[in-house]
């Protein structure tokens, strides 16, 4: 028998009830975490709060659009940014009547495939439920920051089939979930990681995804670049030309394989040097792109001319919003 989430209503009275209320930003309430799998994730280390991946939904009051965004925080597959790379944004999109679900996945010590099957589990878990949340199944995007840039594109190019080296490695414990797709109907990519191939690769994301001697054909599977085709989703792309962590190449390689595989794609490179701004509100030369960003979301029609106009970006919310536990959680 299928096993069905509880009602949203209920989810958030168990939340209000039994937790203290935390804060996106300034007004903003977090919503109650939806865990991936309510009965243990597949591949589990263990019965603690790191081992439990899960992700918040944020339901605008008044919605704009019946399109979606699964947003993912970066961290280096070590630690989630889930303050300014996930609930910052979440709130950024439900101001313009986007809905926005934040995902808190699994990251170091796990490694592949767990991460990337968290994030396809989140995918296929919002589409089951997507007439709960009051959403199309078919407008659901992913918007993926630096590390969660990688896992963001690996959902838009390893959703289609199982590959070689994931055959042996597939939860075993799947249920009727599992028969939704994981892949994204767009992808929102700011300073993505994208290779696992030196020298352009990130060493701390590949490091602590694949491990110190991984396969060079999973290493070469899973540099995204060469992984596009004619059916990767349409993408927006930015980073800056002098990004300090992820080279800009990763960027500029995964436009050029949309490119050439005539895959819509935008891609804005700013000439400036930083990494892991989020909306970049503090950065005035950077503060510019959420609004190229909402003009491709009008061109694809994500979003209605007539949507609430977006909001200045803030500056950054912390790293790790105080008083929050989950798999992502940053110990400074």
């Amino acid at each position: 028998m299928t096993r069905r989430l509880p009602k949203l209503s209920a989810l958030l009275v168990l939340a209000l009830a039994s937790a203290p209320m935390l804060h996106a930003q300034a007004g903003a309430a977090i919503p109650p975490p939806v865990f991936l799998w309510p009965n243990g994730a597949p591949g589990t280390l263990g019965n603690a709060e790191a081992d439990k991946p899960r992700m918040y939904a944020f339901l605008p009051k008044t919605r704009s659009t019946s399109a979606a965004v699964l947003v993912i925080p970066g961290g280096g597959y070590e630690h989630v940014a889930m303050g300014h790379e996930g609930f910052q944004i979440a709130t950024w999109l439900n101001a313009q009547g986007i809905p926005a679900f934040v995902l808190d996945y699994r990251v170091k010590p796990y490694r592949y495939p767990v991460e990337i099957d968290d994030g396809r589990r989140a995918m296929r878990l919002i589409r089951a439920h997507a007439a709960e949340y009051g959403i199309n199944p078919n407008r659901l995007g992913v918007w993926g920051s630096s590390a969660g840039g990688h896992l963001a594109s690996s959902l838009g190019t390893h959703c289609e089939s199982a590959t070689t080296t994931e055959t042996n490695t597939a939860p075993a414990n799947t249920d009727s979930i599992d028969s939704q797709s994981c892949k994204p109907n767009f992808m929102v990519l700011e300073y993505p990681v994208i290779t696992m191939e030196a020298p352009e690769a990130h060493h701390g994301s590949a490091l602590n995804l694949l491990g110190a001697n991984p396969d060079p054909a999973l290493r070469r599977e899973y540099s995204n670049q060469f992984a596009v085709t004619a059916q990767t989703p349409p993408t927006f792309i930015w980073a800056t030309t002098k990004d300090p962590t992820v080279p800009v190449e990763n960027s500029l390689d995964f436009y050029r394989a949309l490119e050439r595989h005539h895959v819509s794609a935008e891609l804005h490179i700013y000439d400036y040097a930083d990494h892991g701004c989020g909306l970049c509100g503090s950065i005035s030369p950077l503060s510019t792109w959420p609004m190229l960003l909402r003009n491709w979301l009008l061109v694809h029609s994500f979003l209605p001319p007539n949507a609430p106009p977006a909001p200045a970006p803030e500056p950054n919310s912390a790293f790790w919003p105080q008083g929050l536990t989950g798999p992502g959680q940053y110990n400074p």
